[in-house]
C-alpha cells in the first residue's frame, strides 16, 4: 500500500532537485518573509514544481506547504501532502550543501509515507508506514535502515542554524551518556539518527513546522526509533495550527530520552 505515491513523490524530489542545483549555481536572491526567515527563487520553484507534480496525480489530496498560501482546505481532507522544498534555506544560501527537500502524505493525521532528498549528496530516504525506513543512493539499490542499539556513548546531534541554551544544558546535563555532538543542517538530523550514525536531538525551540518533521518523524519510527514531544506524547499532522510549538525530542530508543 502507498507504493504509487511513494513513487510520485520520489519523482517529483528529483524533478525539483535539478531546479534547486539549478538555481544554486546562479547568484540567486534571498528575500526575508514575515516570520524573519530567507526565502530564494529555489523555494518557491522547487515548491511550484512540487505541488504541479503531485496535484496532477492526486486531484483529490490537500496540500500543505511552506510557500503556498494555507487556505485550510485541507483540513477536510483525508488524504494531505505536505512539502518543505529546501529545508533548510540558510543552509542554501550559505552553500555548504545541508539542505532537503521533504515531502510526506499523511493520511487521517498520520504520516504514512515519507521522502527526504538532499539534493547535493546524492541520497533520498524514504520509508512507508509499516514497511521500513530505506537508504537511496543514485545508481544504487535502495538499503535498509536502522537506528543503532547504543544505550550510552551517545552521539548527539543539533542544528547547524537554529540551537538554543536549552538545548546545550540538556546535553551538558546528560554528558555522562553522550559522547560527543555532530552538527547538521535541515533534516539531515532526521536521516543520521535513521541510519544508525547519531542517537539523539533535542529540539526545544517553537518555530519549527509540520513540513519540517513530517517525513523525518516516518523515517525515525520506520528504522526502529522514536520522536516525541517533551511530555512523550506523539505529533499529529494536518492541525489547524502547523507550528510544532512543544518542540521534540528524536531518539534510537525511548529509554534515551532522558528526560
Amino acid at each position: 500500500m502507498w507504493e504509487k505515491e511513494l513513487e510520485k513523490m520520489i519523482e517529483a524530489a528529483y524533478a525539483a532537485e535539478v531546479k534547486i542545483k539549478e538555481i544554486y549555481n546562479t547568484k540567486f536572491d534571498v528575500e526575508i518573509k514575515s516570520d524573519d526567515s530567507p526565502v530564494t527563487l529555489a523555494d518557491k520553484t522547487a515548491d511550484a514544481l512540487i505541488k504541479s507534480m503531485l496535484e496532477k496525480e492526486f486531484p483529490h489530496f490537500g496540500f500543505l506547504t511552506e510557500e503556498s498560501k494555507d487556505t485550510g482546505e485541507r483540513l477536510s481532507k483525508e488524504d494531505i501532502i505536505i512539502v518543505d522544498p529546501v529545508d533548510g534555506t540558510k543552509e542554501f544560501v550559505n552553500r555548504n550543501g545541508e539542505f532537503t527537500t521533504n515531502i510526506a502524505l499523511a493520511h487521517n493525521h498520520e504520516v504514512v509515507v515519507g521522502v527526504i532528498n538532499v539534493p547535493m549528496k546524492d541520497v533520498l530516504y524514504y520509508a512507508i508506514k509499516g514497511q521500513g525506513a530505506y537508504r537511496l543512493e543514485k545508481g544504487k539499490d535502495p538499503v535498509r535502515i536502522h537506528v543503532s542499539n547504543k544505550k550510552d556513548h551517545l552521539i548527539a546531534v543539533r542544528s547547524r542554524s537554529f540551537f538554543n541554551e536549552k538545548e546545550q544544558a540538556m546535553m551538558d546535563k546528560h554528558s555522562d551518556m553522550i559522547e560527543r555532538i555532530d552538527v547538521y543542517g535541515a533534516a539531515l538530523k532526521f536521516c543520521k539518527i535513521a541510519e544508525g550514525m547519531a542517537d539523539i536531538q533535542y529540539r526545544f525551540s517553537s518555530n519549527t513546522k509540520e513540513w519540517d518533521v513530517a517525513p523525518g518523524n516516518l523515517l525515525i519510527e520506520e528504522a526502529g526509533g522514536v520522536m516525541v514531544k517533551p511530555d512523550l506524547t506523539r505529533y499529529t499532522y494536518n492541525r489547524v495550527d502547523p507550528y510544532n510549538r512543544e518542540g521534540y525530542i528524536l531518539a534510537n530508543c525511548i529509554e534515551n530520552v532522558l528526560l
